[in-house]
């Protein structure tokens, strides 16, 4: 029987006719499709008081966003330890450091208590990252960033589509960041966003993703290029190509669907689960958070017979994530108390959640679950 992967993105026939036009029109590199793709995207933050930019990859939106805010050898940036490694990267690419700070226990997201505590002479930035069903607390955070004279990026790769507090996310942050690779509840095949405040922001993102050439993205966008520009700053390949926005564009198409889809398999997960001892399970608010993945934290020092448990009943697991301050590279890196993080490192697991998840992949899913010798 066939396994059940962790991730299976909902590809048909509206994919496949975008990918087939997009190629068709031989215009491979940045263009229409893009210009289609933010109009897409600025339509799912719902602000117009804010500004999209579409890059290649999720991690390329982070070291754009991290070089926008004037990262410099030698700052900090406060983050959590238990994030993706892309975070942590992009922010020595800057030639910056991460600062380690724990999480939550309930929403495993940044504990803003214990961000003031981290703050130094060398801090310029925060990372808010929304984890797979939970959204940080942004306004507290954005009240100590403010306090403190800080910049917020705030990571929203598993929280596109959510509100807090009634605002779409993207809305209302700093500067936010998303992803579209090909796990992400919306793909583009690969892809990445930033969402800025100012129209000078913008056109600094559109020549960095762009190897620094000043070409205008209002000519690119009619499937063109200027031949004479400046480049007035540094810059790398990370523009987005068209075919990868018009997959862009049939998702998003999709989004209701994808959004009842998984809040429904969300909620039968959390129903079917929710009695068994040695299983924690998350619990959120369907009504106005889409979520990105279904985790488990797995009590007792047992996560790895369970692991094994389910790969021998064909059900695909995975971890999200390990936490960045366990990394070599990363060793030498300031930290405060990572005692929640360190606990989730060894409990965290995460099962199989797609969009449009046949009701028999999720009992069997269920099943194998249940059918451990807890």
């Amino acid at each position: 029987m066939e396994s059940v992967p962790v991730f299976k993105p909902l590809l048909a026939e509206e994919e496949f006719a975008a990918a087939q036009r997009s190629l068709e029109v031989g215009w491979l590199g940045m263009g229409a499709d893009v210009a289609a793709f933010e109009r897409a995207l600025s339509g799912v933050v719902g602000a117009p008081d804010r500004h999209v930019a579409a890059v290649s990859t999720g991690h390329a939106a982070l070291h754009i966003a991290f070089m926008l805010v004037g990262l410099a050898p030698e700052d900090e940036v406060i983050a959590p330890s238990f994030n993706n490694i892309a975070d942590f990267q992009a922010i020595l690419a800057t030639g910056a450091r991460p600062v380690f700070c724990d999480v939550n226990e309930h929403s495993l997201c940044i504990d803003p208590e214990k961000i003031e505590e981290l703050i130094g002479p060398k801090t310029r930035a925060i990372v808010a990252m929304d984890y797979a069903c939970h959204l940080c607390e942004h306004d507290f955070i954005s009240d100590i960033a403010g306090r403190y004279g800080l910049r917020v990026i705030h990571d929203g790769a598993h929280s596109i589509g959510s509100a807090y507090k009634g605002k779409p996310i993207g809305s209302f942050s700093d500067v936010t960041v998303f992803s579209f690779d090909p796990v992400k509840t919306f793909t583009a095949i690969d892809g990445g966003a930033i969402v800025v405040r100012s129209e000078e922001e913008l056109t600094k993102i559109q020549e960095m993703r762009l190897i620094g050439m000043g070409q205008p993205a209002s000519v690119m966008y009619q499937n063109e290029r200027a031949w004479t520009y400046d480049v007035r700053r540094l810059g790398f390949r990370y523009h987005m190509a068209n075919l990868h926005g018009a997959i862009g564009v049939a998702q998003l198409q999709k989004f209701e669907h994808i959004a009842r889809t998984r809040r429904e398999v969300f909620a039968y997960y959390g129903e079917r689960l929710k009695d068994i001892e040695g299983l924690d399970i998350p619990s959120c608010d369907l009504e106005h958070v889409l979520p990105f993945l279904f985790y488990v934290r797995v009590l007792d020092g047992r996560r790895e017979d369970l692991r094994a448990h389910l790969k021998r009943n064909g059900i695909d697991t995975g971890i999200h994530w390990q936490p960045g301050h366990w990394f070599s590279l990363f060793k030498n890196c300031r930290r405060g108390d990572l005692t929640v993080t360190e606990r989730l490192g060894r409990e965290i697991l995460t099962i199989p959640f797609h969009s449009a998840m046949a009701r028999a992949t999720q009992d069997r899913v269920v099943e194998a679950i249940r059918s451990f010798s807890w």
